[in-house]
């Protein structure tokens, strides 16, 4: 079975606010041409999550990281 990552987790590894982590994801998932993994995982009133090593995870951490 595939591991799931959610953003509470990520936010957890990487020490940084969650409510500001949603909205650097949210202002990035707008703009699909740059963000396109993260425009796809974007549902509305829906967690964030992503599976483990997946390029929608790894487009998150990138953008969480800077």
């Amino acid at each position: 079975m595939s591991d799931i990552i959610t953003l509470k987790t990520l936010c957890e590894e990487l020490k940084i606010d969650p409510r500001e982590a949603r909205e650097r994801l949210r202002a990035a998932a707008s703009d699909a041409k740059a963000n396109p993994e993260l425009a796809k995982a974007r549902k509305p009133r829906t967690p964030w999550q992503w599976v483990k090593g997946s390029t929608g995870h790894k487009e998150a951490l990138a953008l969480l990281r800077n």
